[in-house]
């Protein structure tokens, strides 16, 4: 067994974790050269929530924001994650544009692209891998991690392998929701090391309370890389911390290398930015807590608020176990999506209708019809043509990669967004997020102009993952 190796989250999901993704870049750059001396494997720091976070609430540039990244941490891989056919955005877009977003990633200082679907359809990663190995780019894809009757170890294995076979640099196990357990992860983490030949990383989340023993686990059972974050920012929704699964490691076979006296360094800063989150009300401590009900209900944590929060709005919370009842039927419905960004928000939205309504899909929301339909892809089980009816009347179900139903849209983003261009990523933030990203060239336009900036709203919004 090699040494660990660790990426560090604490400038991405650490903080879309905790935070809804508010860190600026004043906040992360005087730490910056001291966290490029560490060592690690990788430092994710874009991607995600963060594209849209630094437009829409923050007035930053994200391109800005990887190119001062990249000039203080020189030594170190930086990473993102990848939507697929998403990209950073919430719907599928033209492979066109995708294949200029991974060139303009690359170019501005990305070194690793972590790729995920929601559906684990490798179709709608296909041309993201391309892409980034033409770039030069090391490409993981992340399996979406969940639980359920089809998804077997022999599930994930046979993902794994296709995983591999078209290209990907190396496997993440993506568990968003935290629901692996420690014997659960070294069982498949020991199927996946006995079927594959590239990496393997375990990304999992401390919601309720099992991830320093799942990482752990998982590294006796032959995991090369783990995601952490830095302690102030890690444990509730976050992640294990760095220090301590550094700690646990010294001294044995596994032991990563990493100098604790520089993370504590680390660790001092950033304790700093805890208290200011706390004083301001951005980090809230009940995120901090373990909550173990993802275990019990197999939804994600911030899917059981949403719900809650939808039926609080329709006078019904009295129905909030009959809702957490009918999630697996609609889940089971519409083909055992994972419950991850987006399909979670639709699954959830369409089990609240069923049990509101008083009648199974008197009312269908139009995701949900679309994630019926086959517009966010292939589902990992099959849906019975009956149900499809149902739902789609006449419509025909689409059955090719949604992607290939797109025409080339470059040439028209560009078009549309040439009054505000002042660099060439620019249309990439247009294509990504349309008014948000146009408010946000007005105020880089005034600015530049002189006139008085507003401030961003910085207010405690929740971002996706």
């Amino acid at each position: 067994m090699a040494q660990v190796k660790i990426t560090e989250t604490v400038l991405r999901d650490a903080h879309q974790s905790l935070l809804a993704t508010r860190m600026t870049m004043d906040e992360m750059r005087p730490i910056l050269s001291t966290m490029d001396k560490v060592g690690f494997h990788s430092v994710e720091c874009w991607g995600g929530a963060t594209f849209d976070s630094c437009l829409r609430f923050l007035n930053e540039d994200p391109w800005e924001r990887l190119r001062i990244l990249k000039k203080e941490m020189p030594n170190t891989k930086l990473q993102m994650l990848f939507r697929g056919q998403n990209m950073l955005g919430y719907r599928h877009y033209a492979d066109d544009v995708l294949e200029y977003f991974v060139k303009k990633s690359v170019s501005n200082g990305i070194d690793i692209i972590r790729i995920f679907d929601a559906l684990n359809d490798i179709r709608n990663l296909e041309t993201a891998v391309k892409a980034a190995k033409k770039e030069g780019a090391e490409t993981q894809i992340a399996i979406s991690y969940t639980l359920g009757d089809i998804f077997t170890t022999d599930y994930y294995v046979d993902y794994a392998k296709r995983i591999e076979a078209i290209g990907a640099d190396s496997i993440c196990i993506k568990d968003m929701a935290a629901l692996l357990t420690p014997y659960e992860t070294e069982k498949l983490v020991k199927a996946l090391k006995a079927n594959v030949k590239i990496p393997i990383q375990l990304h999992t989340h401390y919601t309720s309370g099992l991830a320093s023993m799942c990482l752990l686990k998982g590294i006796e059972a032959g995991v090369d890389i783990i995601d952490t974050a830095m302690s102030p920012l890690a444990l509730g929704t976050s992640h294990a911390p760095t220090e301590s699964m550094v700690a646990a490691l010294q001294g044995t076979e596994y032991d990563t290398g990493l100098d604790l006296k520089l993370l504590t360094e680390i660790r001092d800063y950033f304790m700093g930015l805890r208290k200011k989150y706390i004083d301001s009300g951005l980090l809230d401590p009940k995120m901090l807590a373990v909550d173990a009900n993802a275990l019990i209900y197999q939804v994600p944590g911030g899917m059981l608020s949403n719900l809650l929060s939808q039926l609080k709005q329709a006078g019904k919370s009295d129905q909030f176990e009959e809702v957490l009842r009918e999630v697996p039927r609609v889940r089971e419905d519409a083909g055992f999506p994972p419950l991850v960004t987006p399909t979670s928000q639709i699954v959830g939205t369409q089990a609240v209708f069923n049990v509101i309504m008083g009648e199974r899909y008197k009312t269908v929301t139009k995701e949900f019809k679309g994630l019926v339909k086959g517009e966010y892809g292939k589902t990992p089980a099959p849906i019975s043509p009956e149900f499809r009816k149902k739902i789609l009347g006449d419509e025909a179900p689409i059955e090719c990669r949604p992607a290939d139903l797109i025409a080339p849209e470059l040439d028209k983003l560009k078009a549309d967004a040439a009054k505000w261009t002042e660099q060439e990523e620019d249309v990439l933030s247009y294509a990504m997020f349309g008014q948000v990203a146009e408010k946000f060239f007005e105020k880089r336009r005034d600015k530049n102009n002189g006139i008085d900036n507003v401030h961003a709203d910085k207010a405690n919004k929740v971002m996706p993952v």
